[in-house]
C-alpha cells in the first residue's frame, strides 16, 4: 500500500475506530479488508489528482460523507456521528446541557448579542435578565460582531462554573452592568401546556375549558425528562379537576424508545405496548404494567391524540398503543411513518476524537402486530404505515407554519415578573426584519378545536365521537 494511502488512515481515525469494531464483533473475512483496501485507495487518488490540495479539515469532512452516504444509501435514520454532533446527540437526550438560560440572537443596529428571552427558572432568569437586553462583553470580550454560534461556545460550559456578562439595559442609569453567572443544567423541558402562568411563568395553565374539566399537554420530544414532566403535569391536572386530557404529538419526531413506553405505560394498565425484532426476528415485547398507572377509570377520563404527518417514531408507538387498545381517540393527519430502532454503537476515542454510528438494528411492531414503516410498505406494495387518525383533520403548510410559530411565541418570556414589565410575545421574525406570519389574522387550530368538540361530547354523555372516517391515500413516492 503506497505511504499516501497510509497518511490518511493517520488522519481518518474513524475508519481505523470502525474497522477495529469490527474485528472485535467477528474475525472480518478477506472481503472487509478489500472493502476498506478500496476506500483508502479512492482517498489517495482524491489526494494526488484532486484538482486543489485539501486541508486536513477537509479531508476529515470527505471520509465523514463517504461514510454517511452510504450509511443514508442502506436507511435514511442511520448516520455517522462526529465528536460535535455526538455531543449534541447525548445533550438532546439527556435533556439538559450546562449554561446559563439565554436565547441569544444579534441586535441589527449595535451587532451586539441581544437577549431574545431569558429561559424560565435558569441561573440569567434568576439573575434578573430580559428580553432585549444587550450582552456588550463576555468576560472582557466584546460580542460585537460576535456570531451566535461562536458565543455559546463560551457561554455554555460545566455546571458550577462562572461566567461573567456586562448587561446594557436601555434606561437604567449606569447603563451597563456585571453579572457573574453560575452556570447550572439548562432543562430542555419536553412537556408544556396551555399557556405559561402570569405570576410564576416556570409553570403551566393545564387547563383549556376548566369548567368541563379538558386539559391539554404538548409533548415536544422524547428524553430522558419526558416521562417524569408528564406524570407531574397529568398528576397536577388530575387533583384540579381533570376529566379530559388532549395529548399533543404533533411535530413530536421521537427520540428514546424507553421513554415512549413509559409514556403509554402511564395510561394503560395492561397488554403488549410495542414489539422489536432484529435481524434474526429476536422479538422484544414490552408489556403495561399495572401499578402506576393515571387518570383511571378510563371510561369516565378520555384521552385523545394529536398527531400530524410530523409525528414520528416514539410518538408514532406512542399513538398506535393508545389507539390499539381504544384507550385514546387520534386526531389529525396520517403520521409519519418510522418503524425502525436506532442503536448508538460507539467507535472509541476521547475528546475530540469521540465519534459513533446510529445505526437501525431493530423494526418496532404495534400492539396490533403491524409495523408503521413507510419505506417498507412501499417495498411490500402496502398502503398501510404510519397512525392513520380516528377522526382526520388535514391541515395546510401555512397552518403549520402558523402553529410553529405560536409555539415559539408560548416558549418566550420577558423576565421575571418583578424585574420585567408584563408584554406579549413578540411575533418571530425572519432575516428580513419582517414578521413570520401576519397577527392580525387569529389562529384557528381545527384539530385542537376538534379534539375539544370529541372530548365535550364525551364528558357530557351525548354518545361516543364522531365515527370514524378513513380517506384511501396514494403510496408516497
Amino acid at each position: 500500500m503506497p505511504l499516501r494511502n497510509l497518511a490518511w488512515l493517520v488522519v481518518v481515525p474513524a475508519i481505523v475506530a470502525l474497522g477495529l469494531a469490527v474485528s472485535f464483533s467477528a474475525p472480518p473475512p478477506e472481503n472487509d479488508y478489500d472493502r476498506v483496501r478500496q476506500v483508502v485507495n479512492v482517498m489517495a487518488e482524491v489526494d494526488t489528482n484532486f484538482y486543489r490540495e485539501l486541508t486536513e479539515k477537509e479531508k476529515q469532512q470527505f471520509v465523514e460523507d463517504m461514510i454517511n452516504g452510504g450509511l443514508r444509501k442502506l436507511d435514511p435514520h442511520s448516520e455517522y456521528l462526529n465528536a460535535d454532533k455526538l455531543k449534541q446527540f447525548e445533550t438532546s437526550a439527556q435533556g439538559s446541557f450546562g449554561g446559563v438560560g439565554i436565547v441569544l440572537t444579534t441586535d441589527p443596529t449595535t451587532k451586539f448579542l441581544k437577549v431574545d428571552h431569558p429561559m424560565p427558572g435558569t441561573p440569567a432568569y434568576d439573575a434578573g435578565i430580559i428580553a432585549d437586553d444587550l450582552i456588550v462583553k463576555v468576560g472582557d470580550k466584546s460580542t460585537e460582531g460576535m456570531t451566535v454560534p461562536d458565543a455559546r461556545k463560551i457561554i455554555v460550559g460545566e455546571p458550577k462554573t462562572q461566567v461573567k456578562l456586562t448587561i446594557r439595559r436601555a434606561g437604567r442609569n449606569p447603563t451597563d452592568e456585571d453579572v457573574t453567572l453560575t452556570r447550572g443544567e439548562i432543562a430542555q423541558h419536553p412537556v408544556s401546556g396551555v399557556r405559561r402562568r402570569a405570576d410564576d411563568p416556570t409553570k403551566w395553565d393545564w387547563f383549556l375549558d376548566k369548567p368541563a374539566g379538558i386539559a391539554y399537554i404538548r409533548l415536544s420530544e422524547f428524553n430522558k425528562r419526558t416521562t417524569e414532566e408528564l406524570k407531574a403535569a397529568v398528576e397536577e391536572i388530575e387533583k384540579d379537576g381533570g376529566k379530559g386530557l388532549i395529548f399533543d404529538l404533533r411535530e413530536n419526531g421521537g427520540g428514546l424508545l424507553d421513554q415512549s413506553i413509559e409514556v403509554v405505560d402511564l395510561f394503560l394498565t395492561e397488554g403488549k405496548i410495542v414489539s422489536t425484532r432484529d435481524r434474526r426476528s429476536k422479538e422484544r415485547v414490552f408489556d403495561a404494567k399495572k401499578d402506576g398507572t393515571a387518570f383511571l377509570p378510563a371510561e369516565q377520563k378520555h384521552l385523545v391524540v394529536l398527531v400530524n404527518d410530523g409525528s414520528a417514531s416514539a410518538s408514532e408507538i406512542v399513538a398506535a398503543a393508545l389507539q390499539d387498545h381504544k384507550r385514546a381517540i387520534v386526531i389529525g393527519e396520517r403520521s409519519y411513518g418510522k418503524g425502525s430502532v436506532q442503536k448508538l454503537l460507539r467507535l472509541g476515542g476521547q475528546g475530540e476524537q469521540q465519534s459513533a454510528v446510529k445505526l437501525t438494528t431493530e423494526t418496532y411492531w404495534r400492539p396490533n402486530g403491524k409495523n408503521m414503516d413507510r419505506k417498507l410498505a412501499e417495498k411490500d406494495g402496502s398502503t398501510e404505515w404510519g397512525v392513520t387518525p380516528d377522526i382526520e383533520v388535514p391541515t395546510t403548510k401555512e397552518e403549520k407554519f402558523r402553529a410553529d410559530v405560536e409555539q415559539l411565541k408560548l416558549q418566550w418570556v420577558a423576565g421575571k415578573p418583578d424585574v420585567a414589565k408584563p408584554r406579549p410575545a413578540p411575533t418571530p421574525k425572519g432575516a428580513d426584519g419582517k414578521p413570520l406570519v401576519d397577527d392580525s389574522k387569529p389562529f384557528v387550530d381545527q384539530p385542537l378545536n376538534k379534539a375539544v368538540e370529541v372530548l365535550k361530547k364525551k364528558l357530557s354523555g351525548l354518545g361516543a365521537a364522531p365515527p370514524v372516517r378513513r380517506v384511501p391515500e396514494p403510496i408516497a413516492g
